[in-house]
């Protein structure tokens, strides 16, 4: 009968010819689809009918006649064995009584048991030396039952194999001499018949030779030896002396043994004989079956477990479970019966699953790693010259077919192990662990040496498979219609599973490959697919020429933006071997850039305009203070950076000119925007009788525009200016780019600034007017209405307004509108001021009113800040109300203090200097003032000289009413006079108001003609007594007829003594000026 392995398709022997892996470079890309590998066709599992019925009857038979004991994992009812063979191998009930019925009815085998005298350990000494010459005999004994099977239960003999079995079923072992531990490792076949009453039997002798008195004296060690020789003396010559024996019931033995056994003494007088080491396997001869009449039992063994094996896989898969190569209590029953019985050798078992295994898993599918305990187990055992010719050659085919079924595997491995199944890196790794270990095996190099080395086979099966599955995805993007366009759209799927392929080859399947066979799979496949999608993205290029439309280029811009993708991908110089197909691959886009920067514009103003034609000019909430139309907008220029990002232009200049485009066109937008929102403002707003709905919509266009203008702002960071100043610092002339596009920039700025400036003033304008009306009304309150309550209407008409316009403005625009308000503010003021000199009362409102706009302006701290609050024109106004809201008296007090600040501030001498000495005495109540001296005085009569007095009198006047004036001695013609006089003044107030007053004296010619010296700064006390006042030096000249305080005491027409202080002051300053134009003599 012909073996299955006659009916399997031969495989060639090398690996090359099976696969035929060829490599296509990009040269000859426009040849036609290359022919693909063919696949490897798996051997076929299946047996065909009379095979299988073969087979089935030798599993039977094997069960039928079992032997020995069962193992503690495995079966023990042959019932249930039965039953699995019968689903194993697919039998219908009645056919499988049928076959078990011829099968009880063939002739049973001749059972044997397969004994194994190892060693032994630990034996008595019976020569002279101490030592022993130790051998065994050993048999099987039919018919007679060992009850327990306990060797003591039966009287201890001597000699059992000798007296008990025949001679011709008697077996001996070689003699071991001069060793209390022999090992002999024998094998002996000892058949029997019924192993219910047969018992093996083994007898250790030492065997004694004839020697002479004097031989065994120089042998003598001890007394013992001494002992043995007066024993021997006594036994017959030549009788061997009895070492121990070992006795056992056949049916007590598993299938296999290997065990260590104590030797059983004959007496009592040696217990502890030592140990023997012994194998047994029951085993079959002439076994009745057709299958092992025909063929070699390693082939029956191997068909078995094919057919077993194929049944547990198909179980596994049915039930949704991973197979993981453990076979079920059943089958392991039934192939170690089979094995066991066939004496398959460990070998040839390790041999028969390898074959089996590496069959079914090119058939159907189980883990790959089930491969590796056979791989292992023919590595440990292998010796070729245990394996006959055609054996080595069935080995070695299955070599062969796996590496090649494996490298198919490895070529489609995209398809094979997607990675959609979690399990698929673990399966190519455990894969790739079998083929490198196969190929590491000695029986591989010896049985397969033409083969070449793995890490080549494998690199030229992954880049034939790496062109196959391009093809396969350039034909499965291969477009219905035929366009220019279409092609464009399939290229561009084309290009992105490429780059997704290689984002899966870098993240997961270079390290299984580098890992296992140091194949860097990433750079093999980034190789070669750049160099087919670039000749591809060429052609498309070229037909698509330079008349681009819309349509054709943003198809371009995406086929770009993914190659970039593509050749950001490349491995370090380092990893790859000369330039790249996609190297300056932007050159080929260049005729599409006007495309590209009219289409983003396109867009962003179509987004534009229906961002502000849905615009309902509505904040988006009280935080957000714009509408929806400046987020849009925000939205649209961020998508423009990013459009310009994305193009990053490798050229430096190119790329300058691109990013003038891209900055022109943006703040072209912006501009647009502010046009298209004030119109949509005005749009709203046309016949809304609410005014208020109207100054709504106002704050939220100045606040879109101030969104506007801080999205503008950051441009520069957008579009990475600083990095592109360094690019294009070697091509561009210096401070070409700051002028092209920081001026852009700044001019896109000012623009806005404008708007926004415009859209201010709108706003304060309709708060102006009511702040003037308030303040006009503040003037003409009643006089009996205090000042406080008077301003009360404009604070709170400011407070309502403020609060408003703060919480519909944003900061900048807020802090911009109290700027103007805040100026307009003051100019009203001023007018109000201006009108109102005349009325103390009037002023001094507007007085406490600009106080409170100070405050409620400067809103602590939230407001303007104090430099922009202290303006010039804040300054004048505030000291020209706090001079018009003054009493007369008050006046008359701030004119005398001015003059006593400009006689401080004052350091010639022109008119001369007198020296004054003055103290006030507290106990006394007493002002004391000496004329000391005084020097360089005017010559103001006509003989060049003068007749000089001084008049003392305590001014303001109305302080002191009831204190005349006091004067000196007159001394004539004396330009240096020496006065030394003294003068005391005892008012009644004075004890009151000495911190308040000053000095003024006057130094009057012989004509009447007088001068004033005040000799005391502002606001300072008198000094105490006996203290000397600092020489008055540099009389003055008396104030102008312009003095601001005189102004204001001569309007007041109606208060008499603001006119007589006014009328003596320029008396007084008409005599001054009368003497000052008097030519010297």
């Amino acid at each position: 009968m012909a073996t299955l392995l006659s009916h399997l398709q031969q495989r060639p022997p090398l690996l090359r010819q099976a696969i035929k892996i060829r490599r296509r470079r990009v040269r000859d890309l426009q040849d036609p689809l290359p022919q693909t590998a063919p696949e490897i066709q798996p051997p076929s599992h299946h047996f065909s009918p009379e095979q299988r019925a073969l087979l089935y009857e030798d599993a039977l038979y094997t069960v039928l006649h079992r032997l020995g004991q069962p193992e503690p994992n495995h079966v023990t009812e042959a019932s249930e064995l039965l039953r699995y063979l019968q689903e194993a191998f697919h039998v219908e009930p009645e056919e499988h009584q049928q076959a078990l019925q011829r099968v009880r009815e063939l002739e049973k085998p001749i059972f044997c048991l397969k004994a194994t005298v190892k060693q032994a350990k630990g034996i008595l000494g019976k020569d002279v030396s101490g030592f022993s010459d130790p051998y065994c005999l050993l048999g099987i004994e039919q018919g007679v039952s060992v009850p327990g099977g306990s060797p003591g239960s039966r009287p201890r003999q001597k000699a059992v194999v000798r007296h008990t079995i025949p001679e011709e079923q008697t077996h001996r072992t070689q003699v071991i001499t001069q060793t209390l531990n022999p090992v002999w490792d024998e094998t002996f076949i000892l058949e029997f018949e019924d192993i219910t009453n047969a018992s093996f039997h083994l007898d250790m002798w030492d065997l004694d030779t004839v020697e002479s008195v004097r031989q065994k004296l120089g042998e003598l060690t001890d007394l013992h030896g001494l002992r043995r020789i007066f024993k021997e003396a006594r036994k017959d010559k030549g009788q061997d002396d009895f070492l121990g024996n070992v006795v056992l019931r056949l049916q007590d033995l598993h299938c296999r043994e290997d065990q260590w056994y104590p030797l059983e003494p004959r007496t009592e007088t040696y217990p502890d004989r030592g140990q023997c080491h012994l194998q047994f396997q029951l085993i079959h001869k002439r076994r009745a079956t057709s299958a092992s009449r025909s063929q070699p039992s390693y082939t029956v063994h191997l068909h078995l477990l094919q057919q077993l094996v194929s049944h547990e896989v198909t179980q596994h898969q049915a039930g949704s479970t991973s197979w993981d190569g453990s076979l079920s209590p059943q089958a392991a029953t039934v192939l170690f019966l089979h094995a066991t019985q066939k004496d398959l050798s460990d070998f040839h078992q390790s041999m028969a699953q390898w074959l089996a295994y590496s069959r079914l898993y090119q058939s159907l599918e189980f883990p790959s790693s089930c491969l590796l305990h056979p791989i292992t187990s023919i590595e440990y055992q292998w010796i070729q010259g245990r394996l006959k010719a055609e054996q080595q050659e069935e080995l070695a085919a299955s070599f062969s077919s796996l590496l090649a079924y494996g490298l198919s595997l490895i070529r489609r491995f995209r398809s094979v192990f997607p990675l959609s199944v979690s399990d698929s890196p673990a399966r190519l790794q455990s894969l790739l662990r079998v083929l490198v270990q196969m190929c590491k095996m000695k029986a591989f190099g010896e049985l397969c040496p033409n083969t070449a080395p793995l890490p080549q086979l494998v690199t030229e099966a992954l880049q034939t498979g790496t062109t196959e599955w391009f093809h396969l995805k350039q034909q499965h993007h291969q477009p219905m219609m035929q366009g220019i366009l279409e092609a464009g759209k399939a290229l561009l799927g084309l290009v992105q599973d490429v780059i997704g392929d290689l984002h899966q080859c870098q993240r997961t399947w270079d390290k299984i490959f580098h890992n296992t066979l140091k194949i860097h799979l990433f750079s093999m496949a980034f190789r070669e697919l750049q160099w087919l999608v670039a000749k591809r993205v060429q052609d498309h290029t070229t037909a698509v020429g330079d008349a681009v439309s819309p349509e054709m280029g943003e198809s371009l811009f995406q086929l770009y933006i993914s190659l970039k993708e593509l050749y950001q991908l490349r491995p370090s110089s380092s990893e790859r071997d000369g330039v790249l197909a996609l190297d300056n691959f932007h050159r080929w886009f260049q005729p599409a850039i006007p495309s590209w920067l009219q289409k983003t514009y396109n867009v962003a103003l179509a987004r534009v305009q229906r961002a502000v034609q849905m615009d309902e000019l509505v904040p988006l909430g009280e935080l957000t203070k714009h509408s929806t139309s400046a987020v849009d907008l925000s939205t649209c220029f961020a998508q423009i950076s990013h459009t310009a990002r994305q193009l990053d232009w490798p050229d430096p200049e190119e790329a300058f000119m691109i990013t003038v485009k891209f900055v022109e066109d943006t703040c072209r937008l912006a501009l647009v925007y502010c046009s298209l929102i004030k119109a949509r403002a005005r749009e709203l707003s046309s016949g809304q009788k609410d005014q208020g709905q109207a100054a709504n919509m106002l704050c939220v266009v100045v606040n879109d525009m101030e969104q506007l203008r801080l999205v503008i702002g950051k441009l520069p960071t957008q579009l990475a200016w600083e990095a592109l100043e360094q690019r294009v610092g070697a091509v561009l002339e210096q401070g070409q780019l700051q002028n092209t596009l920081h001026a852009q920039l700044q001019s896109a700025l000012a623009g806005l600034g404008h708007e926004i400036r415009t859209g201010v003033r709108t706003l304060a304008e309709q708060l102006e007017v009511g702040i003037a009306k308030h303040i006009q009304k503040l003037v003409g309150v009643r006089e009996s209405v205090l000042p406080e309550d008077a301003i009360l209407p404009l604070m709170k008409f400011l407070e309502v307004e403020l609060c408003y316009m703060n919480t519909n403005l944003v900061q900048e625009n807020f802090s911009s509108l109290l700027t103007l308000l805040w100026t307009h503010t003051l100019t009203v003021l001023v007018e109000a001021a201006a009108s109102q000199r005349s009325s103390s009362l009037a002023s001094n409102r507007l007085k406490i009113a600009l106080q409170n706009l100070e405050i409620c302006f400067h809103a602590e701290g939230c407001g303007l800040p104090p430099e922009a609050l202290h303006t010039a024109t804040f300054q004048a106004l505030q000291r020209d109300l706090e001079l018009q809201a003054a009493s007369s008296r008050e006046l008359i007090r701030k004119y005398f203090c001015s003059r006593i600040q400009q006689q401080a501030d004052t350091t010639s001498e022109e008119l001369g200097a007198v020296t004054v000495k003055a103290c006030y005495r507290a106990s006394e109540q007493k002002l004391r003032v000496e004329l000391l001296s005084a020097s360089s005085l005017l010559p103001l009569d006509s003989n060049g000289s003068s007749d000089p007095f001084v008049q003392l009198t305590l001014e303001p006047r109305h302080e002191f009413p009831e204190l005349a004036a006091r004067e000196t001695q007159k001394h004539k013609k004396d330009l240096h006079p020496l006065f030394d006089e003294t003068f005391e003044f005892v008012p009644a107030a004075l004890c009151l108001l000495h911190d308040r007053m000053r000095l003024s004296d006057h130094l009057l010619s012989w004509a009447g003609e007088g001068l004033s010296l005040c000799c005391a700064p502002p606001h300072s006390s008198l000094p105490p007594p006996g203290t000397a006042c600092p020489p008055a030096s540099d009389p003055q000249t008396p104030l102008s007829a312009g003095d601001p305080i005189l102004q204001l005491l001569e309007g007041r027409k109606g208060d008499r003594e603001a006119q007589v202080f006014v009328r003596l002051r320029r008396h007084r300053a008409k005599q001054a000026s009368q003497h000052a134009s008097r030519p010297a003599p």
